[in-house]
């Protein structure tokens, strides 16, 4: 045997259905179904024998190919159910800030109205200024804020 080389002991099948060798026994996630060797357990002779061991690698490369696909497509089915539930949430997001937007220009437009409204009825209106002194607005001060309400209106009112 000084010649020979050194063969692991445990042979498995991964997560991918790829072979893996080791030392070392499978981490625990490993299903005992995909274990294809471990110590104690005897060789398979149609995997020794030449030519066999083609045929035998061939029914076992097939296990691993139907059984990665089903693997697969849980993690697809579990990974497009994420990516389903993300799109919902930000939907719901979404309607929700259109729905404040909506909110805030309806009272925006609500208030411009009504300042429009009394800035069109001739009444005398006075406001505070920077000093909190009360003045009186003149005609052009009231031209001002009528066009701002205007602007406003004009925004937020459709």
């Amino acid at each position: 045997m000084a010649g020979s080389p050194v063969f692991a002991q445990w042979m498995w099948l991964d997560k991918d259905g790829r072979k893996v060798f080791s030392d070392r026994a499978p981490p625990p996630e490993v299903p005992a179904k995909s274990i294809l060797k471990q110590p104690g357990m005897p060789t398979r002779a149609a995997a020794d024998a030449p030519g066999a061991g083609d045929a035998a690698s061939g029914a076992r490369s097939d296990a691993p190919e139907t059984a990665k696909p089903a693997g697969k497509s849980q993690l697809d089915k579990a990974v497009e159910e994420r990516k389903r539930q993300a799109e919902a949430a930000e939907a719901d997001k979404k309607k929700a800030d259109e729905a404040r937007i909506a909110s805030q220009k309806a009272d925006n437009c609500a208030r411009a109205r009504q300042s429009m409204a009394t800035l069109q009825s001739g009444i005398r209106l006075a406001q505070v200024n920077e000093n909190g002194e009360r003045i009186i607005l003149d005609d052009n001060a009231r031209s001002a804020e009528a066009s701002r309400a205007q602007a406003t209106i004009d925004a937020d009112c459709r």
